[in-house]
């Protein structure tokens, strides 16, 4: 069972909230509660838990800050938060500063269910890598250490391999544990290039290798490429290669 420290300055919200995670019916429980980040870091001196779900605006200590401290502390508690629609803006700094996932006032059910599953995969996939890890160093003898991909390293290299099929944002947000609308935003932050850009210039990086390697018609390439349609296909190709299939295969030739 993860253990939840709960958060809000209102008593009436963090019950509320609490019956929402006891509906889920999923391994967590809150196992304490606090009105601001400031008793909540006091709390934290001689307690643990795995996740921190914590409204934006609070008194003394408001949930910004809560996530800054903990991040200053080196404190390995995940964070996810809530908010009005008015405070999407510091939802969004939030998610910078680390924050898990984020959800919006009144929290509803289908939604904490989500967000928490997402966070569940993630704990779980971070135990098992661990225990990975564990193994490897004793039994490697390592020259150097390996580098963690970052998730928008995962990402891109989830859609190369799906290649010739096509990824959703949903597809690739779960399988980094990541709420979709933040992922989309990470990755435009880091690549300069939106998801759905990337996932149609790898693909027709896909159809250009295609075209140039094997004998296989346009058409067919179209359709191992998932285009129906393949004036849409030939079109798409000479919208990011600058020529059409035809074209580019007889500039090879």
């Amino acid at each position: 069972m993860y253990k939840i420290l709960l958060m809000d300055d209102e008593r009436w919200v963090r019950t509320s909230v609490k019956k929402v995670i006891e509906r889920t019916q999923l391994p967590f429980t809150v196992v304490h509660e606090a009105p601001n980040g400031l008793e909540a870091l006091d709390w934290l001196k001689g307690n643990t838990v795995d996740l921190a779900i914590t409204d934006v605006n609070m008194p003394v200590m408001d949930g910004l800050q809560f996530i800054r401290a903990l991040s200053q502390l080196n404190l390995p508690i995940e964070t996810i938060i809530f908010s009005g629609h008015d405070d999407f803006q510091y939802a969004q700094q939030a998610m910078r500063l680390g924050a898990r996932d984020y959800l919006v006032k009144p929290v509803l059910v289908e939604d904490m269910a989500a967000c928490l599953q997402r966070l569940a995969n993630y704990l779980e996939n971070k135990k098992k890598q661990s225990q990975l890890t564990r193994t490897a160093v004793l039994t490697t003898d390592f020259t150097t250490e390996p580098k963690e991909l970052s998730a928008v390293e995962q990402v891109m290299a989830y859609v190369k391999d799906k290649l010739p099929g096509e990824v959703t944002l949903q597809e690739a947000a779960a399988k980094v544990h990541l709420n979709p609308s933040y992922l989309s935003h990470l990755f435009k932050q880091q690549t300069k290039i939106n998801f759905i850009d990337y996932v149609m210039k790898q693909r027709m990086e896909e159809a250009k290798k295609l075209l140039s390697t094997t004998a296989l018609s346009i058409s067919n390439i179209a359709d191992r490429l998932g285009y129906n349609d393949l004036s849409y296909f030939s079109n798409t190709f000479k919208k990011y290669v600058g020529q059409s299939p035809s074209e580019y295969r007889k500039e090879l030739s």
